[in-house]
């Protein structure tokens, strides 16, 4: 593995794995690549939940925005999303 970069192939990921998550805990990150193109990335636990917490709170503004712009607009349950996404009748969960 080429320790002067942050990509490596799906191979030598999976051969020096630990040494990975060593230098992810370490605070580097590693790209990891399949015929030369970035398929995933290794990333500090921080740099991920960071990320995750900004996606949310971009999301809830989005939410909010259009909320205001539409607030007649009808409005769904969280589990009538996921009926919807499923196929299935709200509220009764798959069989």
């Amino acid at each position: 593995m080429d320790h002067a970069t942050d990509q490596v192939k799906v191979r030598d990921a999976r051969a020096h794995f630990a040494e990975l998550v060593d230098r992810a805990q370490a605070g580097t990150p590693t790209i990891i690549t399949r015929n030369s193109q970035a398929v995933a990335a290794l990333v500090p636990i921080g740099d991920f939940e960071a990320l995750e917490d900004a996606l949310d709170t971009f999301l809830s503004r989005e939410a909010d925005r259009d909320e205001q712009d539409h607030p007649n607009a009808q409005t769904f349950s969280m589990s009538e999303v996921i009926a919807a996404i499923f196929g299935e009748e709200p509220g009764k969960g798959a069989a």
